[in-house]
C-alpha cells in the first residue's frame, strides 16, 4: 500500500475521490465547525494551520499503512467531503470506514457511492476480507448509507462511542469478500 502512491478513485456523476491537499484545508475548517459532523465525528479543527497539519498525518498513515483517507471532490473542484479507512490491519484483513460530507454535498447519494467505490478498492486493490461501518443508533442517515451501500447489519454495540452528549450504543454493519 504505502509503496505506491495513493489513487484517484473515480465515482458515478462525475465526483472522485482523491488524497487530500494542503489546498483543501478550507473544507477541513468548515467541517469543524460545522454541527452535524462534529456531532457524530467528534471532528474539531479551528484553523488552517491545524487543518494542513491534519492533512500531512493523513499522507502519513498512508506511508505507515494504518489508515487510507481521501477527499471526496469534483475533478479540479474542492474538497466537499471525507472517506477513509481507520484502523487498517492488512494482515488480519480488515478496516473500518469513515465518513462525512459538508452541508452542501448531503442528500445527493454522493457518500453512498464513495462508500461502495472505497470498499470494492478496499476488498480487490487492498485484499481486505471484511470491513466495518460503525455508526451511532442516532444517526439514521449512516443506516441509510450502510444499507443503500451493501453493508449488512450485524449487531448492536451497547456503550461503544463517546460523542459530546455522552455514550451511544452503536450499529455494527460489515461487508464480508463475497459478499458484492
Amino acid at each position: 500500500m504505502a509503496h505506491d502512491s495513493q489513487p484517484v478513485l473515480a465515482l458515478p456523476g462525475g465526483a472522485e475521490l482523491r488524497p487530500w491537499r494542503p489546498a483543501d484545508a478550507d473544507a477541513l475548517v468548515a467541517a469543524g465547525q460545522d454541527p452535524a459532523i462534529r456531532r457524530w465525528n467528534l471532528f474539531s479543527v479551528d484553523s488552517r494551520v491545524e487543518a494542513c497539519r491534519r492533512i500531512e498525518r493523513m499522507h502519513g498513515r498512508w506511508q505507515a499503512e494504518t489508515g487510507a483517507v481521501w477527499a471526496v471532490a469534483r475533478p479540479g473542484g474542492a474538497a466537499m467531503g471525507l472517506i477513509g479507512w481507520n484502523d487498517i490491519d492488512l494482515a488480519g484483513g480488515s478496516a473500518e470506514i469513515v465518513y462525512w460530507v459538508l452541508p452542501e454535498a448531503r442528500g445527493g447519494g454522493i457518500v453512498v457511492e464513495a462508500t461502495r467505490r472505497l470498499s470494492r478498492w478496499a476488498l480487490d486493490d487492498l485484499g481486505l476480507h471484511r470491513l466495518r461501518l460503525c455508526h451511532s443508533m442516532a444517526n439514521p442517515a449512516s443506516c441509510r448509507v450502510a444499507e443503500k451501500a451493501g453493508y449488512s447489519l450485524e449487531g448492536t454495540m451497547r456503550g461503544a462511542l463517546l460523542h459530546a452528549d455522552g455514550w451511544h450504543d452503536q450499529h455494527l454493519h460489515a461487508l464480508v469478500r463475497g459478499d458484492l
